[in-house]
């Protein structure tokens, strides 16, 4: 079910599906709720599945000129409110994955785990950030061209033939952001902090799934955050890239079902 509510007098869209214990699934930078489509289709079956459109993505609006990571959890809360959702598995894909752990600092009480999709704890080196300045300029230059050069990037070589039509489909649902939009999600990861303490800290589970052929998120930047947390669940995928959602449908499903039932076995 398409649903809404307002967050500083914007509307955030949501889908909502299934009955029972909550899962909410937040996608990534220039993706939108329909990413879960497949993935909310499988575990509504047995939960209910709550996929969000961030600020600026899918049917959302833009609430501000920088959409950091803890503005966007909040979003993520607002849906919580309207729902009444008291408790929920949070997992997040990518830049959706540092705004559960935005949230998982802001609101530690709502969540009975969450998990890192192709995401990641560290905060932005000085590296990470000057090359997201680049692509500021690129993408004030040409929008067009940065995302047709990016979106075939996140994919595990032999992929791209596999699965052009699909990725076809990503650019153009990329393609429809505005400038200010795409960028505003952009400055937020920049300045993102880090969640190396919420990860050390946290007593609920944690899952990360990650790609052998991940250009974004490299296997060993993650390996050793995957043993910070008391309780955690780890699926790596030799196959997949950073796409592992769209080019290991059914595995992450797979995944993300059994650490439901970690989570509420706790």
């Amino acid at each position: 079910m398409e649903k809404q509510t307002a967050f500083n007098r914007k509307k955030i869209h949501y889908t909502r599906s299934g009955q029972g214990e909550t899962l909410i699934l937040l996608h990534g930078f220039l993706e939108s709720k329909q990413m879960w489509k497949e993935h909310q289709k499988v575990l509504a079956e047995k939960y209910q599945v709550v996929a969000i459109d961030l600020p600026g993505h899918g049917k959302s609006e833009q609430i501000s000129a920088v959409h950091s990571m803890s503005l966007m959890a909040g979003t993520v809360k607002a849906v919580m409110d309207a729902e009444k959702i008291q408790s929920c598995v949070m997992i997040g894909h990518s830049m959706g994955g540092y705004v559960t752990l935005a949230f998982a600092r802001n609101y530690p009480e709502l969540l009975k785990g969450f998990g890192l999709f192709h995401s990641q704890a560290m905060a932005d080196d000085e590296t990470a950030k000057k090359n997201r300045e680049r692509s500021i300029e690129i993408i004030l230059q040409d929008k067009g061209s940065y995302i047709n050069q990016f979106i075939p990037s996140l994919f595990a070589p032999k992929n791209r033939d596999i699965l052009q039509k699909q990725i076809q489909n990503q650019i153009e649902m990329a393609n429809a952001m505005s400038k200010e939009n795409v960028i505003a999600a952009m400055t937020g990861m920049k300045e993102r902090e880090s969640s190396l303490d919420i990860l050390i800290d946290t007593n609920v589970p944690v899952l990360f799934i990650l790609g052998k052929q991940d250009s974004r998120i490299p296997l060993e930047k993650v390996l050793a955050q995957t043993a910070l947390p008391t309780i955690s669940q780890t699926l790596i995928l030799g196959e997949a890239g950073h796409m592992s959602w769209m080019e290991e449908t059914n595995k992450t499903i797979q995944a993300m079902d059994g650490f439901m039932s970690l989570c509420l076995s706790e």
